[in-house]
């Protein structure tokens, strides 16, 4: 079973920041003994999500923040990622792997996301996910 504290972290939306979030998830990820699976799993879903958050999301104004928060009860850790941006339909996107889409350097992030966490939940209007990852 694990336990973490509630972590919170407010960045604005600059690329530099992701070392912080890359900080906080190693710092969690230790915490917890999520092991380096579930490490991997965490950074590259988690970045992903706040990628989308600085340049999709809050389109890259440094005035705009994003909020980042990480809890863990049981044997789940559960990170949140939330832009000041005006949102999107998350059911409503491209399938990355179709051919026509292959090539294109974008469009990948909520492919990722969904499959490298456990569970994945949008929240008002697409601004704010919710990513799950089982802790074994």
């Amino acid at each position: 079973m694990i336990t973490a504290d509630l972590h919170e972290l407010k960045i604005t939306s600059k690329t530099e920041n992701l070392v912080i979030v890359e900080r906080l998830i190693q710092e969690v990820c230790e915490e917890t003994e999520a092991g380096e699976e579930n490490f991997g799993n965490i950074l590259i879903a988690v970045t992903e999500a706040v990628n989308n958050a600085i340049f999709h999301g809050n389109s890259s104004n440094p005035e705009k923040y994003i909020h980042i928060t990480c809890a863990g009860e049981n044997d789940e850790l559960r990170f949140t990622v939330e832009d000041e941006g005006n949102g999107f339909d998350p059911t409503n996107l491209p399938d990355p792997t179709a051919p026509e889409n292959l090539e294109k350097p974008e469009g990948r992030g909520i492919f990722l996301m969904r499959n490298l966490a456990d569970k994945v939940k949008f929240q008002n209007r697409g601004r704010k996910v919710e990513m799950y990852f089982h802790i074994n």
